[in-house]
């Protein structure tokens, strides 16, 4: 089974943590797991091109990487971090709107 097979059969984040042998806290993981998954992809997607074609290379990036993305949920937090679309949008507006403009 090749590198990428392997890959495309984990489920969960402890599945990836533990495939790549990294040590972590289960209420790190538990609290952050969608998170830490999403911050791994974005750091894979930013360096796709510039992964190297050897199996055993891109393991070592993939791991670093994984490791990357754990690590920013252990020294932060997901608000804080905004990984998801929701946490990056922009605070209400006020609107102004006229007593002229509404209608009974």
């Amino acid at each position: 089974m090749s590198f990428q097979d392997e890959i495309e059969e984990l489920e969960s984040a402890e599945d990836f943590l533990q495939y790549f042998e990294l040590p972590y806290e289960a209420r790190v993981v538990h609290v952050n797991r969608l998170h830490i998954l999403q911050r791994f992809h974005d750091y894979l997607d930013k360096g796709a091109e510039h992964l190297p074609e050897n199996e055993e290379a891109q393991r070592a990036v993939y791991k670093q990487l994984l490791a990357r993305a754990y690590q920013d949920f252990v020294e932060s937090d997901a608000q804080t971090e905004k990984v998801f679309k929701v946490f990056k949008m922009a605070e209400p507006q006020t609107v102004f709107i006229s007593l002229g403009d509404i209608q009974t």
